[in-house]
């Protein structure tokens, strides 16, 4: 298979930061060393002549992202994970179409959030609920953004609608046996930058906030998410609320993260962190990354080799 590099993107802050606060380094944060081994794989071509409402919604590239997944990855007589977001709706969508065609037959799909399950009822795809015992067997889903080299995930950067929840998304994609991320290049990073979400106890939030802003002191500011108006370190008079009853704090990071998956770590070692939005667990399922581009897809993962062999070329 040919490899490819992909440069990481340069580094833009989300946020200001305070010159009242000092600059500390990462002392916890230093060890960069655990790396999944992946095979990359780029992959020519261009979208479908069916695929006419993405091309018109100049949503292409990232069509095409959807489109692979599918094809690849999905069989007939699976369980499958639908995630949320742009690339995860046009996947749900040539699914559903997959299905009326009967070139695929007898999937259930389980939805991430109140936005795919919308989504692929629309599309005529059956859905279950999600249950600790489910077994899954693929799931796909958008990031906001990737780590180059671990294929470590930060999801619910947007501000979520109706019953969205970040404890779901997470859920069914833990549970699943493979996964694949979809995303554009510029999500792909060996530079992050941008914020985390934290899911807190609405109890003694702020103390839980100040124990994260110590623990990034000098490298990140935290937010607590407003549900109307504009965001603040105390999100306004109208916190957001979510479904489970808890409140949402962003770590916005004005330095570049070392490690998401250090951030994870200490993240969970804090009392009244009930979740936060990184997707770390890995390699305890097999995964890859559909990366989209105008010159074409390049799949990055760290599946087997019988299973990576199995890749358009």
């Amino acid at each position: 298979m040919a490899l490819i590099s992909t440069s990481p993107s340069s580094l833009s802050s989300s946020s200001s930061s305070s010159a009242a606060i000092p600059r500390r380094s990462f002392i916890t944060f230093k060890n960069h060393d655990n790396k999944v081994r992946m095979n990359k794989t780029m992959i020519r071509g261009s979208s479908s002549s069916d695929s006419s409402r993405a091309l018109s919604n100049g949503s292409s590239v990232l069509f095409r992202a959807a489109k692979h997944t599918v094809d690849t990855y999905i069989t007939s007589g699976m369980v499958v994970g639908l995630g949320s977001g742009q690339a995860s709706a046009m996947a749900i969508e040539y699914m559903g179409r997959q299905l009326r065609a009967g070139a695929l037959k007898d999937v259930i799909g389980i939805p991430t959030s109140v936005a795919s399950a919308n989504e692929a009822a629309v599309a005529g795809i059956p859905l279950d609920q999600y249950q600790d015992t489910s077994q899954i067997d693929f799931a796909f889903d958008d990031a906001d953004i990737i780590e180059e080299g671990t294929l470590v995930a930060v999801i619910g950067r947007q501000q979520p609608k109706g019953d969205e929840s970040i404890i779901q998304e997470k859920s069914v994609l833990n549970a699943a046996d493979k996964l694949v991320f979809m995303v554009s290049e510029n999500q792909y990073k060996g530079v992050l930058d941008g914020s985390v979400p934290v899911l807190v106890q609405p109890v003694n939030w702020m103390e839980t906030a100040e124990e994260i802003d110590d623990l990034f002191i000098g490298d990140a500011e935290v937010w607590r998410r407003a549900s109307i108006g504009l965001a603040g370190p105390l999100g306004g008079d109208f916190p957001l609320v979510t479904k489970e009853g808890h409140h949402v704090l962003d770590i916005i990071f004005t330095s570049p993260i070392p490690s998401l998956a250090k951030v994870a770590e200490s993240l969970g070692k804090l009392d009244g962190v009930v979740d936060h939005g990184v997707v770390s667990k890995f390699p305890n399922y097999r995964c890859a990354v559909v990366i989209a581009s105008e010159s074409g897809l390049s799949t990055v993962d760290n599946l087997s080799a019988n299973a990576a062999e199995g890749l358009q070329s």
